[in-house]
């Protein structure tokens, strides 16, 4: 790519829900850098230490550059006809139930949008479902449920203003690390701020909790029941907001009486002490924000938590208020743009209900569709287990990888496998999934493709190109379009441009709306390309200036008030390609409503910020919440064979199934291999020592990983993370243990409540291994690979250890004939080490020992980028500790500057006494944050040793 002069583009990170705004930067020679985009209303510069590596993921290693067919090379034209003519063959043959799409959060808004419209309203068939199944149906389940929509009604600001933040299965620190430092600037500017953390593990969040509820799993629907009774029974109610803007309280006040404080402290497994104190705080708190992710979402009972909050909510009128109110932050970047498109099997486009006759003949009308479907189609597991069965025939699957990521992930693969035809589009040539698919089609990838994303609070961001499209690879918006036209639907699918798109979209929301649906953003339907280009980020809803408005204060009365109607804020000539002037909202300084008195008159504007239901305004029939009766139950999935419960999540650094973080030496330089935690108690009822290799296991399968023996776990309970695949461990796959159980609702999967056992793998040998080249450690029983600066490290564990060291060592690096090697062998004590060199570079480096090999591994992967001229030098390697004026780092704890623990632990041993002080001498801490909480625990274990 050519490039005159160094360019700055404004573009999205691709990760979690958060959505922050960020500047790629493009100098003249091509090399791209990122940093934080200060403007963006979201993030205000922030990222975290994955958003911050962005740029090393973007090489061509491994892309998918061409489409192929059976492995082989193809052509576009013989792969899009290929793939249009066999779905629209199926059809023929068996019907429209017998394709099916498995979409992503991973998409951008145009994907999501022709690729619903397709499957939706022109095979006919409602099988489209989405990743974001697994992250928050149960959310999106709970608000129809309470607020007759899918609307999120408040905003990140009411983080920093909120009194009370309770954290519900939210490791926030980790998962959403900018929304945690916004969190703890807004704590150290209002001390008097409490936070309350509601979680089985004592994560990383827990170092800003004033109160740490480390809640049996599954136990929050007691939790909040019982809290609903309490605030019954201590008066704590706003009984105006109830009366007026709610039904159905009485009964969900009875149902969640049924347990005393006795019976939600054993169902919790928290004490009577705890929960008053939670329940008085709460009660006493008017400013109070929950916010909840997947501890909540992943249950069978997802749905009922998600409700139990929202009616402690409703109770007392703490919702859509300054900082107050039910919060979902969700997982993938555009999980909630697939939300407004309707990328769910259960819903329609622009948040529409399948289920209703109105909106299905409103969509048909608008798309001048043939066929739209007429009943909600098979969420994830059951599309699955339908692949298996032999109902869904053809299977399309776009930007995701469910062979690792879907429970009961082998069932899964098999039924992949078995499938007549599988088509996928990715940006990577080889994933778990991938290698399975008959057609192979490449996608473009982030930085390379333009479109618009949805955060978790409902603020809509442009994602734009920065990188040309690599070999022929395609935005998946335009592949979908492509196949639509060669299965006969041309005139719907004539787009150009995502622009295009994107105006088709807003208008849709605004479609018949008059304010009668939550989603609207009609104000941008008639973007031209001019307009889409400057898009600045901007909270829905955005209605069009058509729809009546009122001065904020003033509720529109039945009998209509005089419209405040103002000039569109965008043209509409579709050929002016020179951008308007576009609102940041076009309800700035104003509030929605209609002449009846409509379902809008509950939406507030403060400053630039939208929040939804304090004055309530609901999107149902009679516009009034509805409280949902709950009655907690407890479920016991452990067995003498199955004793633990297994809990799945992620890691700080890594995110999904590592297709992007893998690529990143900085994101594996905090934790390279899968893990298990366990509690000091279960790990000496079982002999397992820290460090060791165990095998994870059920009836559906099982792992091997390392433990991590820690007291932030909860006793009875394991966790482990989900991003390990084949790719990248020898049986890492976690959800291979996962089982298909959903909620009843909302088709989520209960991935955080898994019956296992654990036991110690009896290894004979544990190895550790730096090289140059990526290696395929075959001979191993365990192994993980992972990228570091100059080439790739290596776990490893042998099942036998009567093994060739010198010649498997020089299979794993590629030693040429003829490289030098040093050695150094103990076969009585089982210690082996082999350092090959080509000049003055090192090949490789493996150490090998009976228990885990006690080696630095930082310092090791630092040689393989340095020079080793000196050759009493590369006696160091082979001693596996630096030697001279060299430094050992210790264990990586800030990524963003990789700065270890070693180097930690030295400054705080020469003064450095607060995490600011360590920032300050080393710059740990300092960029996105999220290493805070263990520089702390660093800082406290220092000084707890010179105490004593």
């Amino acid at each position: 790519m050519e490039i005159d002069e160094a360019r700055e583009v404004r573009t999205t990170c691709p990760y979690c829900g958060v959505g922050c705004g960020v500047l790629a930067k493009v100098a003249a020679d091509g090399q791209v850098s990122v940093r934080g985009d200060p403007d963006h209303p979201a993030n205000f510069g922030r990222l975290c230490s994955k958003g911050s590596a962005l740029a090393e993921t973007i090489d061509l290693d491994g892309r998918l550059l061409y489409p192929e067919i059976h492995g082989r090379r193809a052509g576009w034209d013989e792969a899009l006809d290929l793939v249009a003519s066999t779905f629209s063959q199926t059809i023929a043959e068996h019907g429209p139930d017998a394709v099916a799409f498995y979409v992503s959060g991973q998409l951008l808004t145009e994907d999501y949008y022709v690729a619903n419209k397709l499957m939706k309203g022109f095979v006919g068939s409602a099988n489209i479902d989405t990743n974001s199944r697994l992250c928050m149906a149960s959310s999106v389940a709970g608000h129809r449920r309470a607020f007759g929509s899918d609307t999120v009604p408040g905003t990140y600001e009411d983080l920093e203003l909120a009194d009370l933040i309770v954290l519900v299965g939210s490791n926030l620190a980790w998962c959403h690390p900018v929304l945690y430092q916004r969190i703890a600037a807004a704590r150290e500017k209002r001390p008097e701020m409490k936070i309350v953390l509601v979680d089985p593990r004592r994560t990383m969040t827990s170092d800003i909790a004033d109160m740490h509820l480390a809640i049996a799993p599954d136990g929050d629907v007691a939790l909040f029941t019982g809290l609903l009774a309490y605030l019954g029974q201590h008066n704590a109610l706003d009984r105006a907001y109830i009366t007026t803007h709610t039904t159905g309280f009485g009964q969900a006040l009875f149902a969640a009486s049924a347990l005393d404080l006795g019976g939600v402290a054993t169902a919790t497994g928290l004490s009577e002490d705890e929960l008053d104190r939670f329940y008085s705080l709460f009660a006493a708190t008017a400013k109070t924000v929950t916010v909840y992710s997947q501890g909540v979402n992943q249950s069978s009972s997802g749905t009922d938590k998600v409700n139990a909050i929202i009616n402690c909510h409703l109770a007392t009128g703490r919702i859509g208020k300054p900082g107050a109110g039910p919060f979902s932050v969700t997982g993938q970047p555009n999980a909630m743009g697939g939300r407004e498109v309707g990328g769910m099997a259960n819903m329609l486009a622009a948040h529409m209900e399948i289920e209703n006759p109105e909106h299905r003949d409103r969509v048909q009308r608008f798309w001048n569709a043939p066929n739209v479907a007429q009943k909600p189609g098979l969420k994830a597991v059951e599309m699955f287990q339908a692949l298996a069965d032999g109902r869904i025939k053809a299977l399309w699957i776009m930007a995701t990888n469910p062979v690792d990521s879907m429970p009961d992930a082998d069932a899964v693969e098999a039924a992949i496998k078995a499938c007549p035809f599988v088509v996928v589009s990715d940006v990577l040539a080889q994933t778990d999934t991938v290698r399975h698919a008959h057609v192979r089609l490449p996608a473009a990838a982030w930085g390379e493709k333009d479109g618009i994303v949805t955060n978790s609070e409902r603020r809509v961001s442009r994602q734009r190109a920065f990188l040309e499209l690599p070999g022929e690879a395609r935005p998946d918006w335009q592949i979908v379009v492509e196949v639509g036209r060669r299965m006969g639907f041309g005139g719907a699918f004539s787009y150009e441009t995502p622009a295009e798109v994107f105006a088709e979209h807003a208008a849709l929301s605004g479609f018949e709306n008059d304010g009668a649906r939550d989603f609207d953003i009609g104000a941008y339907a008639g973007v031209n390309e001019g307009d889409y280009n400057a898009l600045e980020p901007f909270q829905w809803p955005a209605p069009s200036p058509a729809t009546p408005l009122w001065p904020v204060g003033h509720l529109p009365r039945k009998g209509g008030d005089h419209l405040s109607v103002r000039p569109s804020p965008i043209t509409n000539d579709a050929g002016d390609t020179r951008p308007s002037k576009l609102p940041i909202s076009p309800l700035a300084g104003e509030m929605a409503g209609s002449p009846e008195g409509g379902v809008q008159a509950g939406l507030k504007l403060e400053g630039n910020t939208i929040r939804f239901f304090a004055d309530g305004g609901y999107f149902t029939p009679d516009r009034k919440a509805r409280f949902i009766a709950i009655r907690p139950t407890v479920e016991i999935r452990t067995s003498p064979d199955y004793p633990l419960i297994l809990n799945t999540g992620r890691i700080r650094d890594h995110w999904h199934t590592m297709t992007r973080t893998g690529k990143s030496p900085r994101l594996s330089q905090h934790i390279a291999e899968p893990f298990v935690e366990i509690h000091p108690a279960d790990a000496l009822r079982f002999g397992i020592g820290d460090a060791d290799i165990v095998r994870v296991s059920n009836p559906r399968g099982d792992v091997l990983v390392r433990a991590l023996v820690t007291a932030r776990q909860r006793q009875g309970s394991l966790f482990a993370p989900m991003h390990w695949t084949d790719q990248f461990s020898a049986r890492g796959r976690l959800d291979t243990l996962t089982a298909p159980l959903t909620d009843p609702i909302s088709g989520q999967p209960a991935l955080k409540h898994v019956a296992a056992r654990i036991e110690k793998f009896a290894a004979k040998a544990f190895g550790f291994a730096v090289m140059r080249q990526r290696p395929e450690p075959d001979t191993a029983a365990y192994w993980a690979v992972a990228k570091c600066k100059g080439g790739w490290r290596v776990e490893l564990a042998f099942a036998d250890d009567d093994i060739d060291w010198a010649g498997f060592a020089g299979s794993l690096f590629g030693a040429p004939p003829g490289a030098e090697m040093s050695a150094y062998h103990d076969g009585d004590a089982g210690q082996h080490r082999i350092a090959a060199f080509d000049g003055d570079r090192l090949l490789g480096a493996l150490f090998v020992a009976p228990g885990p090999v006690a080696v630095s591994r930082g310092w090791a992967a630092d040689q393989l980028s340095a020079d080793h001229v000196d050759r009493r030098g590369r006696l160091a390697i082979v001693a596996g500790r630096p030697g001279g004026v060299d430094v050992d780092r210790g264990a990586i704890v800030c990524s963003c500057f990789g700065v270890g623990a070693n180097q930690i632990a030295e400054a705080v041993r020469h003064g450095c006494g607060s995490v600011a002080a360590i920032g300050a001498a080393l710059h740990a801490g300092t960029n996105c944050g999220s290493c805070r909480a263990e520089i702390r625990v660093i800082i406290d274990a220092q000084s707890l040793q010179a105490a004593e």
